[in-house]
């Protein structure tokens, strides 16, 4: 109870946070994001370090500018550039090793350092850039919403008629039924979004899809990760849910996908 009581309570603390920093707008929730990337990208640079050498540094300044310039509205397209280069210094760092100590492994420690600014840093950068689009307020609504309700719906299904596994191999509790269950939540979820605010259905309808469906395999990917590197949570940061990328794993690539469909064009 003690544990169910603190997960409850941390919960509701993240979403008040998330709601409360989203209506306040930037640079409130510039900093929100760029706080939460920064602390997750050190869970996975840790979990990572279990098995070898990763350039820590480059990718921390890296992430740093990266968030500068989400942030302030800078030229996103310095970005590329950035991610380019940290992996030149990554080479640097490797010659410098493999001159000193007779040891290197390039290959893991370039794809690990920037593999980390791909998959946590510009997801935030974009959830960023997203909030300062003349509706961003209502894509992120609906973002985080649809994500916990699919979270919610997940949990509930699988715990009551979960039966045929999902992908045992990676996570061993998640079902077919909780999956669907999932994406039921999140389109119920963005169906009520769209009559509460009298817009049209189908762009809120497409958030919840990509939420219930691709947000659920950004959970089982963060599974993955976690297996691989041998441990139960990315962190302890959060009582009752581990670190933040165990709390955040599937906005994620929903925040990808839908800077892709609405913040691009």
């Amino acid at each position: 109870m003690s544990e169910i009581a603190a997960r409850s309570a941390s919960g509701l603390a993240l979403v008040l946070a998330i709601l409360g920093a989203l209506f306040l707008g930037s640079p409130v929730w510039a900093i929100l994001c760029s706080s939460v990337a920064l602390v997750s990208l050190f869970e996975y640079y840790s979990m990572l370090s279990r098995s070898y050498h990763v350039s820590r540094g480059i990718g921390y300044g890296a992430a740093a500018l990266i968030l500068l310039l989400t942030s302030t509205g800078g030229n996103e397209r310095v970005i590329v550039p950035v991610l380019a280069f940290s992996v030149f210094l990554v080479f640097l760092v490797e010659i410098v090793r493999r001159h000193v100590t007779g040891a290197s492994d390039i290959v893991k420690n370039a794809g690990g350092t920037i593999s980390g600014l791909l998959y946590v840093v510009l997801p935030w950068g974009f959830l960023i850039m997203l909030r300062d689009l003349p509706w961003g307020l209502y894509l992120l609504v609906a973002l985080f919403t649809c994500t916990w309700s699919a979270d919610v719906g997940a949990y509930l299904t699988g715990s009551m008629w979960g039966k045929t596994p999902l992908c045992p191999a990676v996570s061993p509790k998640k079902t077919f039924e909780g999956f669907l269950g999932g994406l039921a939540g999140a389109l119920l979820c963005g169906g009520a979004l769209s009559f509460l605010w009298n817009t049209r259905p189908l762009p809120v309808l497409l958030i919840a899809l990509v939420c219930g469906t691709f947000g659920q395999m950004g959970d089982l990917a963060e599974s993955l990760l976690k297996r691989e590197s041998g441990v139960k949570d990315s962190g302890t940061i959060i009582p009752g849910h581990g670190g933040m990328l165990d709390r955040f794993d599937s906005i994620l690539i929903s925040s990808v996908l839908v800077f892709l469909a609405f913040g691009v064009w």
